[in-house]
Parts: structure tokens; C-alpha cells; sequence
């Protein structure tokens, strides 16, 4: 078997705000496998500034990975430990290049089109009226379950958008939720906290930043609405620190994207971890092109998670890969009468 990678930037249809800053592209790599007639294709979607493998040995971690590709996969997956988003790669090709269909990882009701996952409508920072216009689009678009990134704009601001769907939606109509990405500091959350509660927000993702572990873990215990890790799952690697982490956080929420945490088997382990502690959890994409979103996708729905997932990130790019996967009625849909159009390598 021979393997080859190639790097592609992903355009955005317009700059993305989060609360570190404002994003125009994303980078991404495609790992192919070659075995005789047979090709598989898998997405490493290194995420710059967030990835814990965002390090400048990244390409050669990649060719390392093609000039060893013959070693014993667990192996190679072991090595790969500190570049989940390699790891995740090298789990899509493996399956892709097993598979009938280069695409279809994970054959199911939902590749089948007969069913389909429910998904959060994303609302990116930005002014008030760029914001407002988003979250009437989502609402209109049929999402029941709306995400807001907080924390780049006047909370005050903020705030009055909030206020401005519950005066028009209850909880029971509209799930809110709010995702901070770390911008809070620990003086504050908890009484930033205390006023978004006010709007029956589902959760919070991540209101300070990671590496507060202590300070997180009393904002858990006395927040008065649910609390959700995000980044502050990256960069635990080993079984052991996965378990201490959450044993002294206790959040109500942990948010799994396969890029950052290790793929399909790191996300699996962290879901175990969660599960013996009673902690819920739900799967979110990365950023990555739909190559990546529809293995997570595919991945999700045999878990059968009824929460809403947070895959709703397809549709962000002007040059993303075109695919059957289609966003209606605040679900996502694997359309297989439509084709995959991949021209790569």
C-alpha cells in the first residue's frame, strides 16, 4: 500500500468572527491510499491556533505517516498520538479504502437517506445587525436548536439578541445555545453566567479559557446554567489525565470534535470517561471540508446521540468538496442521489 497527502486551503463565503478573531481560510490536508485498484481518502483538518498539533513538524509528521504506512496500523495510530487530526485522517482512509463506496465509512439508515441528524443552526460573531440577520435565517430556515458565539461584541450587546429571540420564541419552541470560546475571565463568568440565565439557555460552551482546571471546576459547581468543555478536551492524550480532568471539573457537558481529540477512538474513550461519570456529551465538526464532515457525520448518527450535533459547518466555503450532504429543516441529510466530486490528487 502506498500513501500521499496534499495540502488545500478552504475559502470562506464571508470572514468568520470568533473570539480570536476573524477567519478568511482554513487549512487542511487530504491523505489518499493507494492499494493496487483500490483508493481511500481521509481529511487531517489541523485546526491553526486551536489544534494541539498546530506545530511546525506538522508536514513532516504527514510524510512520516506515507513513508510508514505499512507498519501495523495500532502502531501507527499510537505514534500519531500528539497529531489527533492525522489520527483522525488515517482512520477515514483505512475505512474508506475498505469500503464499496470510497465515501460511505459507516453504511446506515442515514447513507441510505432514510434518516436523517438533527443539528444546531451556528451563528458566527459579528455586528448586531450581521448577528440578528443570521439568527433570523436559522429560525426561518427551520432550526430549532440556534448556537450564538459570544464574547467578541459588547456583552451588553450580546445580551439584548438574546433577549430579543426569547421575546419571540420560548425554550420549548428555540434551544439556545451560547459558546464563549474561553473569552470570559474567571472574575466575571460567574456573574455573566447568572445574567445569560435569565434567557433558559441550554449551555455554555467554554466560558473561560482551558488550563483554568481549578477555576473551572468551581464555576461548574455553582453556575446556574449547564457548563460544556470544549477546548479544554485538547491536548489530553492519555487515559489517566482524560479521567483526572473531568473528575475535577464535573461538567454537565463535554463537546467532542474528532480533529482536535484523537478521531473516532478518542472520541469513543472520552465518551466512555463521561459516561461512567453521568456527564452527557454531544459531537461537533471542526472546520473541516465536507470530506471530514462526512465521516464525523457518518460516525455520529451510529451513536444515536438524540441531542442536536453540531455539524452544521458544510455549507461555510467557497471551494468546499461537493457531496451528497445537504442542511434542511435544521437536519442533516446524506442526499446519495447526488455525487461526490473529489479532484484532488
Amino acid at each position: 500500500m502506498r500513501a500521499r497527502y496534499s495540502k488545500y486551503i478552504l475559502n470562506f463565503k464571508q470572514a468568520s468572527g470568533t473570539s480570536r478573531g476573524v477567519l478568511h481560510t482554513k487549512e487542511t490536508y487530504f491523505l489518499q491510499l493507494i492499494d493496487g485498484e483500490r483508493t481511500g481518502v481521509g481529511e487531517c483538518a489541523v485546526f491553526r491556533g486551536l489544534s494541539a498539533d498546530d506545530r511546525p513538524d506538522y508536514e513532516e509528521k504527514l510524510k512520516w505517516l506515507c513513508d510508514n504506512i505499512n507498519l501495523n496500523q495500532v502502531y501507527l495510530l499510537n505514534e500519531l498520538a500528539e497529531f489527533p487530526s492525522i489520527q483522525f485522517g488515517l482512520e477515514q482512509a483505512l475505512l474508506s479504502i475498505q469500503s464499496k463506496e470510497k465515501f460511505v465509512l459507516f453504511p446506515s439508515n442515514f447513507t441510505n437517506s432514510k434518516d436523517s441528524i438533527q443539528i444546531n443552526g451556528l451563528i458566527w460573531m459579528g455586528d448586531k445587525g450581521f448577528m440578528k440577520e443570521q439568527i433570523e435565517a436559522k429560525i426561518k430556515a427551520g432550526f430549532s436548536t440556534i448556537k450564538m458565539k459570544i464574547g467578541a461584541i459588547d456583552f451588553e450587546t450580546e445580551l439584548d439578541l438574546l433577549k430579543s429571540i426569547r421575546a419571540n420564541f420560548s425554550s420549548e419552541e428555540i434551544t439556545l445555545r451560547v459558546d464563549a470560546n474561553g473569552a470570559f475571565s474567571p472574575s466575571e463568568a460567574l456573574e455573566k453566567l447568572k445574567r445569560l440565565s435569565n434567557f433558559n439557555i441550554h449551555s455554555i460552551e467554554q466560558p473561560i479559557k482551558q488550563g483554568l482546571v481549578y477555576e473551572m471546576a468551581e464555576l461548574c459547581l455553582k453556575s446556574p446554567l449547564p457548563i460544556a468543555l470544549d477546548e479544554e478536551l485538547i491536548g489530553a492524550f492519555d487515559v489517566t489525565k482524560k479521567e483526572k480532568l473531568l473528575q475535577t471539573i464535573n461538567p454537565q457537558f463535554i463537546i467532542l470534535k474528532p480533529s482536535l481529540v484523537g478521531g473516532f477512538n478518542g472520541s469513543e474513550q472520552w465518551i466512555n470517561i463521561a459516561k461512567k461519570q453521568h456527564i452527557d456529551w454531544w459531537i461537533t465538526s471542526a472546520l473541516e471540508s465536507n470530506v471530514g464532515l462526512n465521516a464525523i457525520a457518518q460516525w455520529t448518527y451510529t451513536l444515536q446521540n438524540k441531542l442536536p450535533q453540531g455539524l452544521g459547518t458544510g455549507s461555510l466555503f467557497t471551494n468546499n468538496i461537493e457531496s451528497p450532504l445537504e442542511v434542511n429543516q435544521g437536519c442533516l441529510h446524506y442526499n446519495n442521489t447526488k455525487k461526490w466530486y473529489f479532484k484532488i490528487f
